[in-house]
Protein backbone atom coordinates (compact mmCIF):
# COMPACT_ATOMS: atom_id res chain seq x y z
CA UNK A 1 0.00 0.00 0.00
CA UNK A 2 0.81 3.34 -0.57
CA UNK A 3 0.68 5.24 2.68
CA UNK A 4 0.53 8.84 4.05
CA UNK A 5 1.59 9.39 8.04
CA UNK A 6 0.97 12.75 9.45
CA UNK A 7 3.09 13.46 12.74
CA UNK A 8 5.32 10.85 11.49
CA UNK A 9 8.52 12.44 12.97
CA UNK A 10 6.61 12.49 16.30
CA UNK A 11 6.57 10.23 18.75
CA UNK A 12 3.76 7.29 18.05
CA UNK A 13 4.22 8.05 14.13
CA UNK A 14 7.59 7.67 14.06
CA UNK A 15 7.24 3.95 14.81
CA UNK A 16 3.99 3.34 12.83
CA UNK A 17 6.34 4.75 9.87
CA UNK A 18 9.01 2.20 10.31
CA UNK A 19 6.82 -0.51 10.94
CA UNK A 20 4.88 -0.21 7.93
CA UNK A 21 8.14 0.06 5.72
CA UNK A 22 9.61 -2.83 7.45
CA UNK A 23 6.08 -4.53 6.06
CA UNK A 24 6.77 -3.27 2.50
CA UNK A 25 4.55 -0.58 2.05
CA UNK A 26 5.67 3.08 0.49
CA UNK A 27 5.15 5.80 2.96
CA UNK A 28 5.24 9.62 3.15
CA UNK A 29 5.18 11.14 5.91
CA UNK A 30 3.54 14.86 6.15
CA UNK A 31 5.42 16.91 9.52
CA UNK A 32 5.38 20.65 10.56
CA UNK A 33 8.48 19.99 12.36
CA UNK A 34 7.14 22.10 15.58
CA UNK A 35 7.45 19.09 17.65
CA UNK A 36 8.68 16.07 15.68
CA UNK A 37 12.48 15.43 14.99
CA UNK A 38 13.73 14.68 11.30
CA UNK A 39 15.97 12.36 12.90
CA UNK A 40 13.39 10.16 13.58
CA UNK A 41 11.88 9.94 9.85
CA UNK A 42 13.19 6.60 8.62
CA UNK A 43 15.66 7.77 5.22
CA UNK A 44 13.05 5.51 3.11
CA UNK A 45 10.23 8.22 3.94
CA UNK A 46 9.26 11.00 1.73
CA UNK A 47 8.94 13.45 4.05
CA UNK A 48 6.91 16.67 3.40
CA UNK A 49 7.80 19.32 6.02
CA UNK A 50 4.65 21.48 6.04
CA UNK A 51 1.78 21.97 8.42
CA UNK A 52 -1.72 20.08 7.85
CA UNK A 53 -3.69 23.41 7.67
CA UNK A 54 -1.02 24.18 4.62
CA UNK A 55 -3.44 24.67 1.60
CA UNK A 56 -0.38 22.81 -0.42
CA UNK A 57 -1.46 19.53 1.62
CA UNK A 58 -4.33 19.22 -0.97
CA UNK A 59 -1.92 18.96 -4.28
CA UNK A 60 0.51 16.45 -2.50
CA UNK A 61 -2.47 14.11 -1.85
CA UNK A 62 -3.89 14.42 -5.82
CA UNK A 63 -0.38 13.96 -6.79
CA UNK A 64 0.63 10.79 -4.86
CA UNK A 65 -2.66 9.18 -4.81
CA UNK A 66 -2.66 7.25 -1.24
CA UNK A 67 -4.21 4.21 -0.42
CA UNK A 68 -4.49 5.00 3.53
CA UNK A 69 -4.02 7.71 5.70
CA UNK A 70 -2.35 7.41 9.65
CA UNK A 71 -3.41 10.78 10.69
CA UNK A 72 -1.14 11.12 14.11
CA UNK A 73 -0.13 15.03 13.80
CA UNK A 74 -1.92 16.72 16.70
CA UNK A 75 -2.00 19.71 19.33
CA UNK A 76 -1.68 17.47 22.33
CA UNK A 77 -1.50 19.38 25.08
CA UNK A 78 -4.47 19.24 27.09
CA UNK A 79 -3.02 22.73 29.18
CA UNK A 80 -2.66 24.39 26.23
CA UNK A 81 -6.07 23.23 24.80
CA UNK A 82 -7.54 25.06 27.95
CA UNK A 83 -5.77 28.30 27.23
CA UNK A 84 -6.45 28.47 23.98
CA UNK A 85 -9.05 25.99 22.72
CA UNK A 86 -9.29 28.21 19.46
CA UNK A 87 -5.90 27.17 18.41
CA UNK A 88 -6.47 23.43 19.56
CA UNK A 89 -9.62 23.84 17.35
CA UNK A 90 -8.19 24.84 14.05
CA UNK A 91 -5.15 22.33 14.37
CA UNK A 92 -7.16 19.13 15.75
CA UNK A 93 -10.78 19.76 14.09
CA UNK A 94 -9.90 22.38 11.22
CA UNK A 95 -6.90 20.62 10.25
CA UNK A 96 -8.05 17.43 10.18
CA UNK A 97 -11.34 18.14 8.26
CA UNK A 98 -8.82 19.67 5.41
CA UNK A 99 -7.19 16.39 5.54
CA UNK A 100 -10.32 14.72 5.42
CA UNK A 101 -11.81 17.06 2.69
CA UNK A 102 -8.37 16.41 0.58
CA UNK A 103 -9.16 12.43 1.20
CA UNK A 104 -12.39 11.58 -0.08
CA UNK A 105 -11.34 14.55 -3.25
CA UNK A 106 -8.21 12.39 -3.89
CA UNK A 107 -9.65 8.73 -3.49
CA UNK A 108 -8.24 7.66 -0.27
CA UNK A 109 -9.53 4.26 0.53
CA UNK A 110 -9.41 4.26 4.37
CA UNK A 111 -8.56 6.96 6.99
CA UNK A 112 -6.80 6.08 10.92
CA UNK A 113 -7.19 8.47 13.46
CA UNK A 114 -5.51 8.58 16.43
CA UNK A 115 -8.26 9.77 19.36
CA UNK A 116 -7.66 9.45 23.11
CA UNK A 117 -9.16 6.88 24.87
CA UNK A 118 -9.31 8.27 28.42
CA UNK A 119 -9.99 12.39 27.78
CA UNK A 120 -12.88 11.04 25.48
CA UNK A 121 -14.77 9.51 28.22
CA UNK A 122 -14.24 11.77 31.09
CA UNK A 123 -15.27 10.75 34.40
CA UNK A 124 -16.43 7.21 34.01
CA UNK A 125 -19.17 5.37 35.20
CA UNK A 126 -17.33 2.06 35.09
CA UNK A 127 -14.03 0.74 34.67
CA UNK A 128 -12.83 -0.40 32.62
CA UNK A 129 -14.89 1.84 30.46
CA UNK A 130 -16.23 0.30 26.83
CA UNK A 131 -16.56 1.84 23.46
CA UNK A 132 -19.76 2.29 24.22
CA UNK A 133 -19.25 4.67 27.07
CA UNK A 134 -20.76 7.89 27.26
CA UNK A 135 -18.29 10.37 26.10
CA UNK A 136 -17.75 13.57 27.89
CA UNK A 137 -13.97 14.84 27.71
CA UNK A 138 -14.03 17.94 30.45
CA UNK A 139 -11.54 19.80 28.26
CA UNK A 140 -10.92 20.98 24.82
CA UNK A 141 -8.60 18.35 23.57
CA UNK A 142 -10.77 16.00 24.64
CA UNK A 143 -13.76 17.67 22.75
CA UNK A 144 -11.76 18.17 19.82
CA UNK A 145 -11.08 14.19 19.57
CA UNK A 146 -14.73 13.56 19.80
CA UNK A 147 -15.56 16.03 17.49
CA UNK A 148 -13.39 14.10 14.77
CA UNK A 149 -14.31 11.11 15.29
CA UNK A 150 -17.92 12.39 14.33
CA UNK A 151 -16.83 13.77 11.25
CA UNK A 152 -15.45 11.03 10.22
CA UNK A 153 -18.66 8.99 10.58
CA UNK A 154 -19.82 11.34 8.37
CA UNK A 155 -17.48 11.03 5.84
CA UNK A 156 -17.92 7.47 5.92
CA UNK A 157 -21.91 7.93 5.52
CA UNK A 158 -21.92 10.20 2.97
CA UNK A 159 -18.60 9.25 1.10
CA UNK A 160 -17.20 6.06 1.51
CA UNK A 161 -14.74 6.96 3.24
CA UNK A 162 -13.81 3.85 5.53
CA UNK A 163 -12.17 4.66 8.39
CA UNK A 164 -10.39 3.16 11.96
CA UNK A 165 -10.56 5.20 15.16
CA UNK A 166 -7.93 4.05 18.25
CA UNK A 167 -8.81 5.83 21.73
CA UNK A 168 -5.88 5.21 22.97
CA UNK A 169 -5.26 5.03 26.66
CA UNK A 170 -1.17 6.64 27.88
CA UNK A 171 1.22 5.78 25.34
CA UNK A 172 5.01 5.97 26.54
CA UNK A 173 8.67 4.77 25.00
CA UNK A 174 11.55 5.29 22.90
CA UNK A 175 11.59 8.96 21.42
CA UNK A 176 8.48 10.32 23.15
CA UNK A 177 8.92 14.08 24.06
CA UNK A 178 10.39 14.80 27.92
CA UNK A 179 10.10 18.44 27.79
CA UNK A 180 6.28 18.62 27.15
CA UNK A 181 3.56 18.26 29.18
CA UNK A 182 2.29 15.07 27.86
CA UNK A 183 4.40 11.99 28.44
CA UNK A 184 4.78 11.65 32.53
CA UNK A 185 7.04 8.37 31.91
CA UNK A 186 9.38 10.15 29.65
CA UNK A 187 9.04 13.62 31.89
CA UNK A 188 10.22 11.25 34.95
CA UNK A 189 13.24 9.72 33.06
CA UNK A 190 14.29 12.75 32.33
CA UNK A 191 14.70 14.40 35.54
CA UNK A 192 15.61 11.44 37.04
CA UNK A 193 18.45 11.16 34.43
CA UNK A 194 19.46 15.00 35.12
CA UNK A 195 18.87 14.38 39.22
CA UNK A 196 16.40 17.00 38.79
CA UNK A 197 12.82 17.07 41.25
CA UNK A 198 10.00 16.11 39.33
CA UNK A 199 6.82 17.50 39.55
CA UNK A 200 3.46 15.19 40.58
CA UNK A 201 0.19 17.15 40.60
CA UNK A 202 -1.80 16.61 42.85
CA UNK A 203 -1.52 13.27 45.62
CA UNK A 204 -0.32 11.45 42.57
CA UNK A 205 -3.11 8.88 43.51
CA UNK A 206 -4.62 9.53 39.83
CA UNK A 207 -4.55 5.99 38.13
CA UNK A 208 -3.86 5.68 33.94
CA UNK A 209 -3.28 2.68 31.54
CA UNK A 210 -0.03 3.01 30.21
CA UNK A 211 0.62 0.90 26.91
CA UNK A 212 4.10 1.04 25.31
CA UNK A 213 4.15 2.44 22.05
CA UNK A 214 5.43 -1.36 20.45
CA UNK A 215 2.08 -2.36 21.36
CA UNK A 216 0.10 0.80 19.85
CA UNK A 217 2.21 0.04 16.63
CA UNK A 218 0.65 -3.45 16.31
CA UNK A 219 -2.87 -1.78 16.43
CA UNK A 220 -1.87 0.53 13.56
CA UNK A 221 -0.82 -2.86 11.48
CA UNK A 222 -4.18 -4.32 12.16
CA UNK A 223 -6.08 -1.29 10.67
CA UNK A 224 -4.39 -1.40 7.46
CA UNK A 225 -6.87 -4.98 7.12
CA UNK A 226 -9.66 -4.40 4.76
CA UNK A 227 -12.03 -5.75 7.32
CA UNK A 228 -10.86 -3.26 9.92
CA UNK A 229 -12.79 -0.36 10.48
CA UNK A 230 -14.82 1.51 13.75
CA UNK A 231 -14.10 2.95 16.86
CA UNK A 232 -11.37 0.54 19.14
CA UNK A 233 -9.78 1.17 22.58
CA UNK A 234 -6.35 0.42 22.83
CA UNK A 235 -4.80 -0.06 26.29
CA UNK A 236 -3.79 -2.44 28.68
CA UNK A 237 -6.66 -2.30 31.21
CA UNK A 238 -4.18 -2.04 34.23
CA UNK A 239 -4.67 1.14 36.35
CA UNK A 240 -1.42 2.27 37.66
CA UNK A 241 -1.17 5.32 40.12
CA UNK A 242 1.18 8.38 39.11
CA UNK A 243 2.87 7.51 42.57
CA UNK A 244 3.53 3.79 42.06
CA UNK A 245 4.96 4.69 38.15
CA UNK A 246 7.32 7.07 39.87
CA UNK A 247 8.24 4.58 42.51
CA UNK A 248 9.12 1.86 39.93
CA UNK A 249 11.10 4.66 37.73
CA UNK A 250 12.90 5.12 40.76
CA UNK A 251 13.80 1.28 41.39
CA UNK A 252 14.71 1.11 37.56
CA UNK A 253 16.90 4.13 38.01
CA UNK A 254 18.74 3.80 41.41
CA UNK A 255 17.79 7.05 42.13
CA UNK A 256 16.22 8.49 45.33
CA UNK A 257 15.18 11.43 44.52
CA UNK A 258 12.12 12.21 45.98
CA UNK A 259 9.37 13.78 43.87
CA UNK A 260 7.50 17.49 44.83
CA UNK A 261 4.02 17.92 44.70
CA UNK A 262 2.02 20.72 43.27
CA UNK A 263 -1.68 21.39 43.07
CA UNK A 264 -4.24 19.12 41.18
CA UNK A 265 -5.09 20.10 37.90
CA UNK A 266 -8.87 20.96 37.79
CA UNK A 267 -9.05 19.64 34.28
CA UNK A 268 -7.52 15.99 35.61
CA UNK A 269 -9.34 13.10 35.70
CA UNK A 270 -8.80 11.14 38.87
CA UNK A 271 -9.22 7.60 37.23
CA UNK A 272 -8.63 6.39 33.62
CA UNK A 273 -9.14 2.59 32.63
CA UNK A 274 -10.40 1.28 29.03
CA UNK A 275 -11.03 -1.94 28.02
CA UNK A 276 -9.35 -3.58 24.73
CA UNK A 277 -11.82 -6.53 24.27
CA UNK A 278 -13.52 -5.10 21.63
CA UNK A 279 -10.00 -4.94 19.75
CA UNK A 280 -9.44 -8.34 20.96
CA UNK A 281 -12.41 -9.80 20.15
CA UNK A 282 -12.66 -9.04 16.33
CA UNK A 283 -8.22 -8.84 15.75
CA UNK A 284 -7.09 -11.01 18.38
CA UNK A 285 -4.78 -7.53 19.86
CA UNK A 286 -3.83 -7.54 23.47
CA UNK A 287 -0.69 -6.23 24.59
CA UNK A 288 1.93 -7.73 25.33
CA UNK A 289 4.76 -5.92 27.16
CA UNK A 290 4.34 -5.76 31.20
CA UNK A 291 4.48 -2.59 32.31
CA UNK A 292 7.95 -2.60 34.17
CA UNK A 293 9.78 -4.62 31.49
CA UNK A 294 8.24 -1.33 28.95
CA UNK A 295 9.54 0.95 31.70
CA UNK A 296 13.20 -0.64 31.88
CA UNK A 297 12.96 -0.56 28.01
CA UNK A 298 12.30 3.07 27.55
CA UNK A 299 14.50 4.31 30.80
CA UNK A 300 17.38 2.40 29.05
CA UNK A 301 16.47 4.52 25.83
CA UNK A 302 16.69 7.86 27.78
CA UNK A 303 19.84 6.98 29.33
CA UNK A 304 21.39 6.19 25.80
CA UNK A 305 20.62 9.52 24.65
CA UNK A 306 22.01 11.72 27.26
CA UNK A 307 25.68 9.05 27.16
Amino acid sequence: MKILVTGGAGFIGSHIVDAYLEAGHKVAVLDNLSTGDKRFVHPEAELYAIDILDPGVGPILHKEKFDAINHHAAQISVSDSVADPVFDAKSNIIGTLQLLTNAVSSKVGKFIFASTGGAIYGGQEYFPAGEDHVCKPTHPYGISKLSVENYLRFYQETCGLKSVVFRYSNVFGPRQNPHGEAGVVAIFCSRLLENKTPTIYGDGEQTRNYILVKDVVRANMLALDPECSGIFNVSTEKETSVNTLYETLLQISGSKLKAEHAPARDYEQRRSAISYKKIKDAFEWEPQIPLEEALIETFQYFKNQTG
